[in-house]
């Protein structure tokens, strides 16, 4: 078992979500905590909540899509903690659009934060992770990765990507004592879907509101259960985890038929929305 008393821990995207319920559990088991976020006053809140608990906790306001922002985290890192035991890659952004609509600048935006926060994240860590007897870095990917659905095609390819990007890195630290973990969530309940850019949903929604709705509908597993998962998997010793039913459910469907898949998981996401609109037309029709 890894033990996580007394490691220096390093969580991007940590303000909210999935960060934070990692940033809570890590303080609970023993941690020592450099916290990341765009969002100043969510990782200042944090910070200040940790600190109070006893942990030792330091944030730095980082934009994961920035590779010198990066950099200048892991510089802190090593100045203010001794350097990095564990580096969860978490920070992630969603962003809705056909193929055929999608901006070229919404795309980047996506791909900056998803794919290269994650790459340069490791890059930027790795110096201290491999001077640590043993060390573990978390990439966050997504059932995603796997699955593929309709609007979704860059967020797809980023977090498969990511999952490609961690296989090969893995193979590369074997021999080393940086352990590689890659981990595919199936719908968690964070504010993902509420903050993704939307240019146009009408292939899986009435209009973006019901999305939203649709994914808070949807999704059935919490950040606190999702954090759970992680931190297990990284004291077994784990490289790949599912977290959540759904994530398990769509994974049996790939391993099962590859090139169906994604249709079964769009079929069923059509018959969910018919069925809404179904009930939607019987409330209205009530006298």
């Amino acid at each position: 078992m890894f033990t996580l008393k007394g490691k220096v821990v390093v969580i991007t995207g940590a303000a909210s979500g999935i960060g934070a319920a990692l940033a809570q559990g890590m303080a609970d088991k023993g941690a020592r905590l450099m916290l990341a976020d765009i969002d100043q006053a969510g990782l200042d809140q944090l910070t200040g909540t940790l600190r109070k608990a006893g942990c030792e906790c330091f944030g730095q306001v980082t934009d994961t899509g920035n590779e010198t922002a990066i950099y200048a985290l892991a510089a802190q890192t090593q100045t203010v903690l001794g350097g990095a035991d564990i580096v969860i890659n978490n920070a992630g952004v969603g962003l809705v659009a056909p193929v055929d609509g999608c901006k070229t600048g919404d795309a980047q935006w996506l791909m900056n934060i998803n794919f290269w926060g994650v790459v340069h994240g490791c890059q930027a860590f790795l110096p201290q992770l491999r001077g640590k007897p043993e060390a573990r870095l978390v990439n966050i990917s997504s059932i995603f990765a796997m699955i593929s659905m309709p609007t979704q095609s860059i967020y797809n390819a980023s977090k498969a990507a990511v999952r490609g990007f961690s296989d090969a890195l893995r193979e590369e630290l074997r021999d080393t004592t940086v352990g590689v973990l890659c981990v595919h969530p199936g719908g968690i309940q964070t504010n993902i879907a509420n903050k993704a850019r939307v240019s146009d949903s009408s292939m899986i929604a009435a209009n973006d509101q019901e999305f939203r709705d649709n994914f808070n509908k949807v999704a059935r597993t919490s950040p606190a259960q999702a954090a759970k998962v992680i931190i297990a998997a990284i004291e077994e010793g784990k490289s790949r985890v599912l977290i959540g039913a759904d994530a398990k459910f769509m994974d049996f469907l790939f391993r099962l038929a590859p090139a169906r898949s994604s249709a079964w998981v769009t079929a069923i996401g059509h018959w969910l929305r018919r069925m809404g609109d179904k009930q939607r037309n019987r409330r209205v029709s009530l006298p």
